[in-house]
């Protein structure tokens, strides 16, 4: 028997994504967390405002790339000069010019497939996994702003929820998710 686990979160309603942005940068200098923003498009400059760091994907990119570029190279250079060697033309077993088209794609095949199987792993969107939900109005035309109680013990929530009203947010909620 396995227990659950609550958390609970505090969740602030916004009806413009500029009152947001404001919103999200006075909530960080009063030096409160910010564990999530949920909103209906992306906005410009968001995860600067809210100190998220940049995504290390394009060196996972670059990693499955070039082991795409050394699978190709290898795999050309053991068939053409090892195990199925052809003289057509008189050219050389392993000529470097019929490396170039294989090469190529098989650089972008595994840069894809590393990609989005590296997104999916960190996100936590494999299957099987449920997301978090806090307001489904975020879909449509609001802008949530999210704040984990637990990660923010030593501030008080009803001065949180204060500040949130006070930033703009046309309700703030109190919503325990189990785990």
């Amino acid at each position: 028997m396995s227990a659950t686990t609550s958390t609970n979160y505090l969740v602030g309603v916004f009806e413009d994504d500029d009152v947001l942005m404001n919103a999200v940068r006075k909530v960080r200098e009063q030096g409160v967390k910010i564990y999530e923003c949920f909103t209906p498009f992306p906005i410009h400059g968001m995860e600067d405002a809210m100190g998220i760091k940049r995504s290390r994907l394009p060196r996972a990119a670059f990693m499955f790339g070039a082991t795409g570029t050394t699978f190709a190279i290898t795999m050309i250079t053991l068939m053409m000069g090892f195990d199925w060697p052809m003289n057509i033309g008189g050219k050389p077993f392993a000529a470097p010019p019929v490396y170039i088209p294989v090469t190529f794609e098989l650089t972008v095949l595994f840069a894809a497939l590393g990609m989005v199987g590296t997104f999916l792993v960190v996100s936590g969107l494999g299957p099987g996994s449920n997301k978090l939900v806090l307001d489904p109005r975020f879909s449509d035309d609001k802008f949530i702003m999210a704040i984990d109680l637990g990660s923010n013990k030593n501030l008080d929530p009803a001065k949180i929820t204060e500040l949130l009203k006070s930033l703009g947010a046309s309700e703030v909620n109190t919503k325990e998710v189990s785990e």
